[in-house]
Parts: structure tokens; C-alpha cells; sequence
């Protein structure tokens, strides 16, 4: 996620497998945040924007796994991400 004033991102990471819920592994604000904007796009992984959403998943700690009342707003985002990787 980047706003005008500072850039932010968090990356989520879900394996159906093995998780529970998307786990927070990796966050950032400016420098930091636009590597892993870059990282992302190497890897033609979508980026979806919530300024909203990702001022609350920075807050998670790292390789902490997402709390419950989160589930509905990142459920979207990966029905999202789905969506996008299927128009690909």
C-alpha cells in the first residue's frame, strides 16, 4: 500500500495447507516498503491497495498469523488476488 504522504506495504502469506489464516511476513514504510512493492512485481505477485487496511496488518507482528476479526477483509483481498491471477 503507498499514500502520498509515506509508503507502507505489508505482504501476507496464506498456504491452505499448513496456515490457519494469512500470516504477516514482511512490512515496511518508505525504502523498505517500495522493495517489497518491487520484490512483489519480480515475482508478478498482485499488489492491492487499502490504506485502511494496511495501517491494521502493520500493527501484526512478523510471522504472526492474521486475528479472526481480520478474516473477512483479507478473505476479499484473496478472492481479489484469485481473480487477478486467473485473468492472467
Amino acid at each position: 500500500m503507498i499514500t502520498k504522504t509515506n509508503k507502507k506495504s505489508v505482504a501476507l502469506q496464506y498456504d491452505e495447507k499448513k496456515d490457519v489464516a494469512p500470516k504477516v511476513v514482511a512490512k515496511g514504510t518508505n525504502e523498505l516498503a517500495e522493495k517489497i512493492i518491487e520484490k512483489a512485481k519480480e515475482n508478478e505477485i498482485p499488489i492491492y491497495e487499502d490504506k485502511a487496511l494496511v495501517e491494521v496488518l502493520s500493527e501484526i507482528e512478523l510471522d504472526r498469523e492474521i486475528p479472526p476479526e481480520l478474516y473477512k477483509a483479507v478473505a476479499e483481498i484473496l478472492a481479489w488476488v484469485y481473480k487477478a491471477h486467473k485473468s492472467i
